[in-house]
């Protein structure tokens, strides 16, 4: 499964990628409002610190702007991958720009009938929001589990990019389905890093290397 993490910050991204295990980055208009920067800006500044793809996402509602809008978002770097809601106008523009060899990401993907439009228009990534999809009552990871069934069935080379993950169930659940590619918050990605027997271990390893008195270094 492909990490990305789900943020405009780029101190946050910065220390993510120096793990090793970031293979992208996503942004979304509300995450480009709370960094305070230009988005042009900001998206340029996480390509140079990310070499995986870096969804940047049009905010025109219909196909001729939405197509102005990621011809500029597309020159930034060679690793954007332009990002359109899960609309008739962003499919049209879907395929037009993954028929010109862009990636595209389509997001707000809310079922699995919208998942197979987008997998038809040659999006590279289908974002569904599993986190949203919950919170109103609905089965989040069902959501993911047929959207892989179908996605199986016919071969599409879409991606499954889970989104609006809240915690890390949510990843542990989509590794187990076979999802492609999550991403989360710099803080649910850390999460996975945690747990209470690991540093009981660490503590109880640390106190015994104490008593030998000793030094590797």
């Amino acid at each position: 499964m492909k990490f990305f993490v789900d943020t405009a910050d780029t101190a946050d991204i910065a220390e993510m990628a120096a793990t090793g295990l970031l293979d992208g980055v996503t942004t979304n208009p509300s995450l480009i409002a709370k960094s305070g920067k230009q988005f042009v800006d900001v998206i340029a500044e996480i390509c140079k610190i990310v070499p995986g793809p870096v969804s940047a996402e049009v905010v025109a509602l219909d196909h001729a702007t939405m197509m102005k809008e990621a011809e500029v978002l597309r020159k930034i770097a060679d690793n954007v991958c332009i990002k359109v809601p899960l609309t008739i106008d962003g499919l049209k523009t879907c395929k037009a720009l993954s028929d010109d060899g862009t990636m595209v990401n389509v997001t707000l993907c809310f079922s699995a009938n919208q998942a197979l439009l987008a997998g038809k228009a040659g999006a590279a990534f289908i974002s569904p929001f599993v986190g949203r999809h919950d919170d109103v009552g609905f089965d989040g990871m069902g959501l993911i589990a047929d959207i892989r069934q179908i996605y199986d069935n016919y071969d599409f080379g879409t991606e499954i990019l889970v989104a609006s993950v809240r915690h890390p169930i949510h990843i542990l659940e989509s590794a187990k389905i076979g999802a492609d590619v999550m991403t989360a918050p710099p803080a649910v990605i850390r999460a996975l890093f945690n747990h209470p027997l690991t540093d009981k271990g660490i503590q109880g390893f640390m106190a015994d290397w104490a008593k030998t008195g000793q030094s590797i270094l």
